[in-house]
Parts: C-alpha cells; sequence; structure tokens
C-alpha cells in the first residue's frame, strides 16, 4: 500500500505541482499568462509608440509632407548662408529683371533679388506660423479642458465667450488694426493667435466632455485626486492626438492668413519680407508679363501648406487606435 503523503517515487506528494496534466516535481511552476487584452492584443508605451511611428512613416503622403518641410525649412535658414544677397538696401538701376546667371529667378521692382527674398521671406512666414499655431495651441487646450472639465455654469460662459469672438468680422478687424496699428512681427502673432485658439479650445472641450466620464477617471476623483492632478495627467494627456493634429493644421492656417493680411495692408513693411506680401507685391505686375515676381512665391506657400496638411492627416491616421490595428 502507498502512503497517502507519499507517491509511487517515495516523493512527498507537496513536492510535485500538476500543471495541465505535466507534473513539474520540485521545479516551481510560474503562473500561465493572463488573457490579452481588448482586441487580441497587448499595447505597451513603447510599442504603441512604435506602433505609431511605423503608422506615419508607412503613409507615403505624410513621408512626403516631412521631407517638403524640412526641405522648405533648410532653403529658408540655410539657403542665406550659400546664396549672399543684400535684403536690405534696393537697387533702382535692376529692377524687374527676368531671370538670368546672376538672379536665378529675376528681380522684383526695388532690385531685390527674388531667389534671396524668398529665403528670407520663409523665415517671417515659418516663424509666425509656428508661433501661432504655438500660442493658440497652449491657450485654446487649457481654455477647453477647463470647460469641458467643470461644465455647468464655467462651460456656459467660457462658450459663450467662444461665440462672440467668433462673430468678431475678421475682415474689418484687420483693416482697423491697419489704420490703427503700424503691423510688427509680434503684433502679427498675436493678432494671429487670438484669432486661431478657438478651433483647439472647441475641440479639446468636447473631447474633455467624453473622458470626464470614463471609468479611470471616476476612479481618480473616488481616490480623492484633485481637479489639477485629473487634467494634467489624465485629460490632456488623452488629448494629445486631437492637440497634435490640429497644431499642424494651424501652422498651415496661418501662413495661408497671412498671405491674405498682405492684400489687406496689414503686413509687414519693408525691407521685412514675407511670401504673402512678394505675393500681393507681384499682383501688381501680372499684366507686365513680370511671372517671377509672382510665381515662386505663390509656389512656395502651396507647397509648404500642403506639405503641413499631408502632415496633420498623417498624425491623425497614426494616433487614432482604430487604424493601429488594421
Amino acid at each position: 500500500m502507498t502512503d497517502p503523503g507519499h507517491d509511487d517515487s517515495g516523493k512527498p506528494a507537496s513536492a510535485l505541482t500538476v500543471t495541465g496534466g505535466v507534473t513539474a516535481g520540485d521545479a516551481a511552476v510560474r503562473p500561465a499568462p493572463g488573457p490579452p487584452a481588448e482586441g487580441g492584443e497587448v499595447f505597451r508605451g513603447d510599442a504603441s509608440w512604435r506602433m505609431i511611428l511605423r503608422a506615419f512613416v508607412d503613409n507615403k503622403l505624410a513621408l512626403t509632407g516631412v521631407i517638403i518641410v524640412v526641405a522648405v525649412a533648410l532653403f529658408c535658414y540655410a539657403g542665406p548662408l550659400f546664396w549672399h544677397t543684400d535684403q536690405i538696401h534696393t537697387n533702382l538701376l535692376q529692377v524687374n529683371q527676368p531671370p538670368s546667371a546672376e538672379h536665378p529667378l529675376g528681380t522684383d521692382d526695388l532690385g531685390y533679388d527674388v531667389l534671396g527674398r524668398l529665403m528670407v521671406g520663409g523665415q517671417s512666414s515659418l516663424l509666425v506660423g509656428i508661433a501661432v499655431a504655438l500660442m493658440a495651441t497652449c491657450f485654446g487646450v487649457v481654455y477647453g479642458v477647463i470647460s469641458g472639465y467643470f461644465g455647468g455654469p464655467t462651460d456656459a460662459i467660457l462658450m459663450r465667450i467662444v461665440d462672440i469672438v467668433l462673430a468678431i468680422p475678421v475682415v474689418y478687424l484687420f483693416i482697423d488694426l491697419a489704420s490703427e496699428f503700424k503691423p510688427t512681427l509680434p503684433l502679427l502673432i498675436v493678432v494671429l493667435a487670438f484669432l486661431s485658439w478657438l478651433v483647439p479650445a472647441r475641440l479639446v472641450r468636447g473631447e474633455t466632455l467624453s473622458l470626464r466620464v470614463r471609468e479611470y477617471v471616476q476612479a481618480v476623483r473616488v481616490m480623492g485626486g484633485r481637479s489639477g492632478r485629473i487634467i494634467v495627467r489624465h485629460l490632456v494627456p488623452n488629448t494629445m492626438g486631437t492637440i497634435t493634429v490640429n497644431a499642424t493644421f494651424q501652422v498651415a492656417d496661418a501662413i495661408l492668413t497671412l498671405a491674405v493680411l498682405s492684400y489687406l495692408g496689414f503686413s509687414l513693411p519693408p525691407p521685412t519680407a514675407t511670401w504673402g506680401g512678394m505675393l500681393e507685391n507681384g499682383v501688381n505686375f501680372l499684366y507686365d508679363g513680370y511671372w517671377w515676381e509672382i510665381y515662386p512665391a505663390g509656389l512656395m506657400i502651396v507647397l509648404t501648406v500642403v506639405a503641413f496638411n499631408f502632415i496633420g492627416d498623417g498624425l491623425r491616421d497614426s494616433l487614432d487606435v482604430r487604424l493601429q490595428r488594421r
């Protein structure tokens, strides 16, 4: 008869572990891994970011947009180091000259080299676009998350302010500003940011209204988490996809709006150059056949705006969880 405390081999029964019909002997058996996350995949931080990057790189249009933006930035900021031109003093002896070996894109009505002016004008346009996007996005995110999180009277008051700003006639505002103030680079950035924060504010407010009722946010509240911690650690990070995508579109919109302002007389005075100012000045010579004063600046605006739109579309697709799991 076999001792109930021992098996046939004489080893204590407590030293044996049977898992799925396999005897493990004295070896410790690790617990089996738990079931995979919802959707059949377990997403970790690093793996998720790698997946986002891979999805973005696989998007050919988004990758093309990045290449164009990098090329434009190098053209504007590194180009003057190799192509030296005088963009301060006018030269009336060489006005409206067609493209040549000395001036590959010709000269404008003040004798400025158009190629060199494209580089300098691109610096101002990119600076305004990026600065406006940063200011508008930062303020819009704070405004929108406060409005959406607290809700009630706070949300009603803040959203009515948004409605009032949206009701301001933009064209008349710029015409009035042009008659009252001398345009400067900081003033242009502030004015454009004042009109651009409305979109990110409304987008983030909508996301926050959805996120504030999620289980993990309610759990933090029950555990005594303060509103500031909930906003900074849980709400804002979960709206980063929307914020990032909108910021790229803000850059493109700011560059386009800056070009429109030149036609309204609210542009930077000479010798400061912008692509919009070059385009507006070149239109005056449209019927004279001076195409080199119109098309280069217009092409740079179109390329840059389309490139940022491609990047925004690529970010939106790569940050969308539903598209990640295809």
